[in-house]
């Protein structure tokens, strides 16, 4: 399979990457800065998601299989901030998480329908269902959106052999959350998770794997969860 992979620089998109990469498809991965062959592009310009379609296809030689929006943010702000603070928190946190995700769907729909289908996994979280912190309410609301856009990719195209999933991880060991599940608030979450252990990236790449390439039809639209029991829907 040849597949586009955002974020594939480190914590579940450098464990996604190599999870693909060893079981023999081709990926074109992407993260922010590029380097070590991978496209570079910042999602919160609204001309990328183009851009690194466009260069994963020319990487892959004119075929896309699979697009994993993997790339993600998690920039607090707090409800006190000011309108000005507020409304750019809003603005970047949306753009990246939600907009270019968008985007880079809607590329990979229009390509699939002229190949004969093709499979889309979008990276949520346990946030889209259950809720973030006071100073992430822009973070929830992007992945709740992720997840109701899934679904409706998932829905609008079944039958055209375009199939959407979705994945849902808690807190997971990166390097975006291990300064913090190190410090005192880490004893706090795990003592939220009855598995007893935060998820590792491994583990959300390999749900990913799954459903980039085994996971049946008739699970399109479906989402994940992956938080070792700490939200239970």
């Amino acid at each position: 399979m040849n597949i586009l992979l955002t974020g594939a620089s480190r914590g579940i998109g450098a464990a996604t990457n190599e999870a693909l990469t060893n079981a023999g498809h081709r990926v074109a991965g992407h993260s922010t800065q590029g380097g070590d062959g991978l496209i570079a592009g910042d999602l919160a310009d609204p001309a990328s998601p183009r851009k690194i379609w466009d260069a994963a296809l020319a990487q892959l030689g004119g075929r896309i299989d699979v697009l994993v929006n993997n790339a993600g943010i998690y920039e607090g702000v707090a409800a006190d901030a000011s309108d000005e603070e507020w409304h750019a928190a809003w603005a970047r946190t949306l753009a990246v998480n939600l907009q270019a995700a968008a985007d880079l769907c809607r590329l990979a729909v229009g390509h699939f329908k002229a190949s004969g289908g093709g499979r889309i996994v979008n990276v949520a979280s346990r946030a889209a269902f259950r809720g973030d912190s006071p100073s992430h309410w822009h973070y929830a609301a992007s992945k709740s959106a992720l997840v109701g856009m899934t679904k409706t990719i998932a829905r609008s195209y079944a039958a055209e052999n375009i199939l959407a999933f979705g994945v849902a991880p808690g807190f997971t060991v990166s390097e975006m959350t291990e300064e913090y599940l190190a410090g005192r608030g880490g004893a706090v979450i795990v003592a939220d998770i009855p598995l007893g252990r935060v998820t590792s990236t491994n583990e959300v790449a390999e749900a990913i794997r799954w459903l980039a390439i085994d996971a049946p039809a008739a699970s399109t639209g479906s989402v994940i969860d992956l938080n070792g029991a700490s939200y239970v829907r």
